[in-house]
């Protein structure tokens, strides 16, 4: 009866899943004929409308203090109304588990409390607001930076300072920029009031005006910036009394640079001090301020100049002029002005087609330029082939499909600020017309499809499309006209083409009526083209023609660039170059050339060299020079390494000093002058001079003395009175000392000079005009006896007394700057000593005028690809369109590469030289997206920079832990905790996710600790059935592609005292022998009535089955027979005899074990959690592994053997069925990772529902996974089940899927033989074991074999034998319990328990749940694959068969 009800099932189960692939298949059909028999749209139909969809508000940079409130304002309006989030530093923001972050009702964000310390800054960053609507898309708005004021720090402090009165006095206290606004002044401890004559700086700086004696007394700042104010020094202000004589004038506070953006103000600081009391007037770009009648321009107290609402005019330099009458002193500084980006035209909505090119444009301004970045539903678009940015600021999208539409934003953004403004794409069917269509946002190549057709005959396919011209980058096409129209006249055609492989297709239209040939442009050498043509006439465009399959000309292989190439100096006038054979290149390499060229210099010099080296000799000494290599091969020049450059050694100097010349100071001292000698002749360093002095009446008697360093003078004291000296110097390198200049002579005064009246006339003035400056040089008076302190320069347009410069004695030449060009100036020149000024020579000069032309720009570099070599090298690469086609440099123009991330969004650029075309940018962060340009330079000419490439770096494993680490108990569940935490600041990738270690222990091994998986990115975890009133300790660790990063500090959580909850050891509630889940293959709800014939050939097909498979089983068993061995059933004797005195044996009802996961060190069994959510979400996403995933095995004869064995299962005690149906709710509790060994399956331990029913014993020590696959072993007929060993998880990076399978899920709990543990590597097994209460034998499983790969093995791992005569352990039977295949339902996992390496090979743990009394020996486990049948079972095994085949013959007739 069994068999017969077997067979029934499976035949009705089989039935239903025909019915339902042949009920699926018609109805697919039908959805196809009525999706390919829709009536077209008409021209007329309707045409969906731009959706408004824009920000209200937009967050704005903004600057908080310490445990303050901050609103970070956004709305945005569309309908329906859109769904607001936040994202922080471009991570979006879990709001839902943070406590002091939430989300306003309008989309706003605000944090209370805001966190700042030196080493915890969460809240400071760049925000951005994220609206999103569905089915309609996403748009981002601006960055916004949210700045804290950080701990107060005193830049400068005040001094004591003494002031006259009527005079200004300063007091610094400058402090960091962000807590300028927080600063405030005490004077004697009181609050220091500020008005006109008192004013604080921007810089926090303290100025008084026109001081009194009141204004006396102790000054402190003070900074309160939210906690303790910090206070500065307490210096003391004296004012003193007016001394009524003069004082020189000098600046308190100088004005200096500033940069201001458009609207802000601007403070220039200037305070001069002086008797009399100065006054200050300001200049900008040589032009009075007036300051009085200005609305904008303030001079605050002590002279200060406020510019209030700054505009881009305001841009110049200003002086600050300090007079009192008797003398005159300035100071300027510069004022930069800055803009924020602004649209000059904003991106417009735009209809298009499929398969057409589209352009959004988008024109800023800003200083300085902004950047731009195209984002597309809240995504960055990243330039591709289909993706261009043109016209420095458009974006073009080629050959559109339907997942290119949404919303497109265009943000520009530069030092100052972003801005962004957005537009909606909508792709409409082919048979709607465009309604509008702005001209520009089309390209030339699709402006054809918007004439609207009229009714009428189409054409027919162009013919005879061939390719009749094929090239490396484009492709000729040519055709005839359609046979429907051979004349063609007033055809146009449309060439659609696309990559191999690739879903966009672009088009190329012809370009007048009856044109019947196109060339494409712009294609990639070496690559397959896919073309067809269309014809088009007044009514539409007609059939497309075939397609053409074109591959263009691949280009010329030449050399790549020579990799290590060195070069070291091996004298003062060689060097030596190194490389080697260039790593890529089609063909043999034939000769090198070296090129070498002076640093400095344009002329580049070249030799052709056949070997790997070459010393260049008759070079100049202590030179730099550059060094590049070119390998050349049949076809050509390759590749030219980078420039690498070096210096010659160091050599004596082959020139003396120059310009040597003797001042007499007085009668016993000179002072010697001297010139480096020419820089070509130094040949190194220059570490000093030598300089030797004698007497011109005793040459032998020479003196020396030796200068070290670049001092060009030297005083020389203690000569005679009257006498000749002689004179010379020499340098000094590290190598020696160089030749000496000839002797100079000169002789000491008689008597010391004269200061008892005023210097004489100058002997000499010469001035020489330039454009903007005149060179003034004199020589001093003919009287050489009277004192000269220094000499005043007068000078002026028209007049010498304008301005008045003063320089030292020794100075003989000097330039005046900053003149106007073509002017004539007037200049005098007046020798002065302690007495007076001297008689004045004038000179008169006109300024040349200006005529230099500016330097045309240059041509900005093409071309620009960003290569990513690892997680922080980029190599980027470029072409140069004014260099020659073989991309040769000749000159010294140089490459400037700049880069920028976008995280966060201000981030400054980056810049680097190059003299090559290509640059590895090194130190990035791993990935991370950045944007390159390059600009090239050659003498003053620059170009503008090139199009941005872009590139993201490779990821990295986290190199920091989760952030934030909290745990919370679960309202009204003692039991169940929350633990909640944020992702790590250093995530270096997309966080894939965590694992959760817990423990009642914190100084216990980490592999004795609890694992708790999190897949995904989700920030949250409950973790459930935890004992009461103990304390825990939990760690995360998060996991990206490449790996796990480190894991958090250990966080202490004591879970609450029970109140009425289950105590400890306590367990869920039994399901009791009266629940029934629901069957699965008992009825399909997807079931229909199939017709007579459909059931006939239903049924042939099964009975063919039935019989094929016990001839495959007959034949098998005869083989297995004749492999028998006596030894084997010694073995199965001592098994069944171990098994008869075991003493776990008793009732059911006595012994309920819990659910249990096994621990893996100290064998701990406790309860484990019963989820009733039937599908986890635990489980929908495996854990990647650090490789490779493990790699699936085919289990379609895994699927055929449960289903053969179901058919007759079918009979089984309702209390199993009900216990499987429970245990596929479960969800596992933790994943283990393994050792990286693909091939094998899983084995798993997972725990058993008890059972109610008294009438089953279960021993298991062998625990089945849910998910093994099976691998065919050639040697046996039987799919053989290997398990995958398991190694220590505190040493294993890897982790393990954790996927069910396609065929059904026994239920693990079989009995096994004790086994030998004699030898550590001595084989275990494991067997799955089949029978029912009504049968008395059963068909053998599948055998896991597997060998541990060390000693230090876990104790259910089974092993495979070791080599050599078998030897065989007795094995115990087992019943397994089967479960029923679900056809209708999805496989839910099963939990899994941890199992770790022990430090010693340990028996399999036994785990007692109810049994049948006197279960009978059914199988036994497959040793080898040299096990077989007895003919015992054989003989039960035919009678079973037997009984199959008379219940099918029963059922055909029937």
């Amino acid at each position: 009866m069994a068999a017969e009800e077997g067979a029934r099932r499976l035949l009705g189960t089989s039935s239903i899943w025909l019915c339902c692939l042949l009920l699926l298949g018609r109805q697919e059909h039908g959805a196809a004929a009525a999706r390919s028999g829709s009536p077209p749209q008409s021209p007329g139909a309707s045409v969906r409308t731009f959706t408004p969809f824009y920000f209200l508000v937009e967050p704005v940079d903004t600057l908080s203090i310490r445990s303050s409130s901050v609103i970070l304002n956004c709305s945005a309006y569309s309908e329906p109304s859109p769904k607001i989030e936040w994202k922080k530093d471009g991570t979006f923001l879990n709001l839902v588990s943070d406590d002091r972050r939430q989300l306003l009702p309008d989309g706003s964000l605000f944090i209370s409390n805001v966190v700042h310390s030196k080493h915890n800054k969460p809240d400071e960053g760049y925000y951005q607001c994220v609206a999103t609507v569905e089915s309609l898309g996403t748009i981002v708005s601006r960055t916004a930076k949210l700045t804290v004021a950080g701990l107060p720090r005193f830049v400068s402090q005040p001094e004591p300072s003494s002031v006259y009165a009527g005079n200004s006095a300063v007091l610094n206290c400058e402090v960091n920029a962000d807590l300028v606004p927080f600063v405030r002044w005490e004077q004697n401890r009181q609050p220091l009031l500020l008005d006109d004559r008192v004013i604080k700086l921007p810089s926090g700086t303290l100025v008084i005006s026109n001081v009194t004696e009141r204004d006396g007394g102790l000054y402190r700042c003070i900074v309160e910036s939210g906690g303790p104010p910090k206070y500065s020094d307490e210096v003391e202000l004296k004012v003193l009394p007016d001394p009524e004589v003069t004082a020189n004038l000098v600046f308190l506070k100088q004005p200096s640079s500033l940069v201001r953006v458009i609207g802000q103000s601007a403070v220039l600081p200037c305070v001069a001090v002086g008797l009399p009391t100065p006054t200050i007037r300001w200049m900008k770009n040589e032009e009075a301020l007036d300051t009085e009648s200005s609305e904008r321009l303030i001079l605050l107290a002590g002279g200060s100049l406020e510019i209030s609402d700054v505009t881009e005019d305001d841009a110049g330099t200003y002086f600050c002029i300090a007079d009192n009458g008797n003398e005159t002193i300035e100071a300027q500084a510069e004022l930069a002005v800055q803009a924020q980006p602004e649209f000059l035209k904003q991106p417009a909505n735009i209809y298009a087609h499929e398969s057409m090119d589209i352009v959004f444009e988008c024109e800023v301004t800003g200083k300085p330029t902004p950047t731009v970045k195209w984002v597309k539903n809240g995504d960055v678009v990243i330039p591709s082939d289909y993706f261009k940015i043109v016209k420095e600021h458009n974006l073009q999208v080629l050959g559109l499909v339907k997942s290119d539409e949404g919303f497109y934003q265009c943000i520009a953004e530069n030092d100052v600020g972003n801005a962004q403004a957005g537009a909606q794409l909508i792709i409409l069917e082919h048979d709607v017309a465009i309604p509008t269509l702005p001209p520009t946002s089309l390209t030339s190549a699709t402006t054809d499809h918007l004439a609207p057709a009229t009714t009428g005959p189409l054409p027919s396919a162009p013919r005879d499309v061939v390719a009749s011209l094929v090239s490396t980058r484009f492709i000729k096409l040519t055709w005839r006209t359609p046979a429907s129209d051979p004349q063609g006249d007033n055809l146009t055609y449309s060439v659609f083409y696309t990559k191999e492989g690739v879903a966009r297709e672009r088009i190329e239209n012809t370009s007048r009526p009856g044109e019947m040939q196109v060339t494409i442009q712009n294609l990639m050498p070496a690559t397959v083209y896919i073309f067809r043509v269309t014809a088009h006439n007044k009514h539409g465009s007609g059939e497309s023609s075939p397609p053409l399959r074109v591959e263009t000309q691949p280009e010329v292989q030449l050399p790549g660039p020579a990799p290590n190439i060195r070069a070291y100096a091996s004298s003062p006038t060689s060097i030596t170059v190194t490389w080697e054979t260039p790593l890529s290149g089609n063909g043999e390499i034939q000769n090198y050339k070296l090129y070498y060229m002076e640093k400095g210099t344009d002329k580049e010099q070249d030799v052709d060299v056949g070997s790997h080296f070459y010393i260049i000799n008759g070079l100049k000494k202590y030179t730099e020079y550059s060094f590049r290599v070119v390998a050349y091969n049949k076809h050509g020049p390759g590749v030219s390494t980078q420039d690498i450059a070096v210096r010659t050694l160091s050599d004596v100097p082959s020139a003396a000093p120059q310009n040597l010349s003797l001042e007499v100071r007085n009668s016993k001292s000179m002072m010697i002058h001297w010139q480096p000698p020419p820089p070509a002749t130094q040949n190194g360093q220059i570490t000093g001079y030598k300089i030797r002095y004698r007497k011109a009446s005793r040459k032998s008697d020479v003196t020396e003395t030796l200068v070290t360093g670049t001092q060009l003078s030297q005083l020389i004291e203690g000569l005679d009175r009257g006498t000749e000296y002689n004179f010379r110097v020499a340098a000094l390198t590290i190598n020696g000392t160089g030749p000496a200049t000839d002797w100079l002579s000169a002789e000491t005064f008689e008597s010391d000079l004269d200061e008892t009246r005023v210097p004489e006339v100058p002997s000499s003035l010469h001035v020489r005009p330039l454009v903007t400056s005149i060179v003034v040089s004199w020589t001093p008076p003919e009287n050489q006896n009277i004192v000269v302190r220094g000499y005043a320069i007068g000078y002026g347009i028209g007049s010498p007394h304008a301005q008045t410069i003063k320089v030292d004695y020794k100075q003989r030449y000097y330039t005046i700057e900053n003149l106007d060009p073509s002017s004539h100036y007037v200049i005098t020149l007046k020798a002065f000593n302690n007495v007076g000024e001297g008689i004045p020579l004038y000179e008169s000069a006109v300024t040349r005028p200006h005529t230099v032309p500016d330097p045309t720009p240059m041509m900005p570099p093409v071309g620009v690809q960003a290569s990513i070599l690892s997680h922080d090298t980029i190599r980027i690469t470029w072409a140069d369109n004014s260099l020659p086609k073989h991309q040769k440099i000749t000159d010294s123009r140089y490459y400037t590469v700049r880069w920028k991330t976008n995280i966060p969004a201000n981030t400054k650029y980056k810049n680097a030289n190059a003299t090559t075309l290509s640059y590895l940018v090194t130190g990035l962060k791993p990935n991370t997206l950045y944007e390159f340009s390059v600009m090239v330079t050659k003498g003053r000419r620059s170009s503008t920079w090139s199009m941005t490439a872009h590139g993201t770096t490779f990821e990295l494993v986290p190199t920091s832990p989760p952030k934030d680490v909290t745990v919370v108990s679960k309202e009204g569940k003692p039991r169940t905790i929350i633990v909640n935490w944020q992702p790590p600041s250093e995530a270096n990738g997309k966080i894939t996710g965590y694992i959760i270690y817990y423990s009642t222990d914190v100084n216990a091994e980490i592999h004795d600790w609890v694992i708790e998986p999190v897949v995904g990115n989700r920030l949250t975890h409950q973790i459930q059935e935890l004992t009461l009133d103990t304390p825990y300790y939990f760690k995360i660790q998060a996991r990206n592609s490449k790996g796990m990063g480190p894991m958090s500090e250990a966080v202490q959580f004591r879970t609450p005292k029970a109140s009425g909850s289950a105590g400890k050891g306590s367990r869920l509630p039994d399901l009791g022998s009266d629940y029934k889940p629901p069957m699965s293959g008992s009825n399909s709800p997807h079931g229909s009535p199939t017709s007579p014939l459909d059931s006939n050939m239903l049924l042939v097909i099964i009975v063919s089955v039935g019989v094929i498979t016990i001839v495959v089983v007959v034949v098998i068993a005869v083989f297995c027979t004749r492999r028998t061995t006596s030894h084997q059933k010694k073995k199965r004797a001592a098994c069944k005899s171990v098994n008869g005195s075991h003493k776990y044996k008793g009732n059911s009802k006595d012994v309920k074990p819990p659910d249990l996961w096994i621990h893996h060190e100290r064998l701990e069994l406790k309860p484990i959690d019963k989820s009733p959510d039937p599908n986890p979400i635990m489980t929908d996403t495996p854990i990647p592994r650090n490789s490779q995933d493990i790699t699936p095995v085919d289990n379609s004869m895994d699927s055929n053997i449960h289903q053969r064995r179901n058919s007759y299962r079918g009979h089984e005690s309702e209390d199993s069925m009900s216990t499987l149906a429970g245990r596929r709710g479960m969800r596992p509790k933790m994943m283990m990772p393994f050792d990286s060994q693909p091939p094998q399956p899983v084995v798993s331990a997972h725990p058993i529902h008890s059972l109610d029913n008294p009438h089953h014993h279960f021993h298991s020590s062998s625990l089945a996974s849910p998910a093994r696959s099976h691998l065919y072993h050639p040697g046996s007929p039987w799919p053989v089940g290997t398990s995958m060993s398991l190694s220590d998880r505190a040493n294993s990076t890897e982790s393990v899927r954790n996927t069910p399978s396609t065929d059904t899920m026994p239920a693990s709990s079989s009995q096994t033989c004790c086994a030998d543990h004699q030898d550590p590597e001595g084989a275990t097994s494991s067997s799955y074991l089949a029978s029912s209460q009504e049968e008395d034998s059963g068909q053998s499983l599948p055998t896991a074999h597997v060998r541990p790969s060390h000693p230090l093995k876990s104790f259910a791992v089974p092993a495979v034998p070791p080599p050599g005569p078998p030897v065989y352990d007795p094995a115990l039977p087992s019943t397994p319990l089967l479960s029923q295949q679900a056809l209708n339902h999805h496989l839910h996992s099963v939990k899994t328990a941890s199992i770790g390496t022990l430090g010693r090979s340990r028996p399999p743990m036994p785990v007692v749940v109810p049994s049948a009394p006197e279960v009978q020996e059914t199988t036994r486990m497959l040793e080898d694959s040299e096990s077989s049948y007895e003919p015992d079972e054989l003989t039960k095994e035919m009678a079973h068969l037997e009984g199959l085949m008379k219940d099918l013959n029963a059922i055909t007739t029937a």
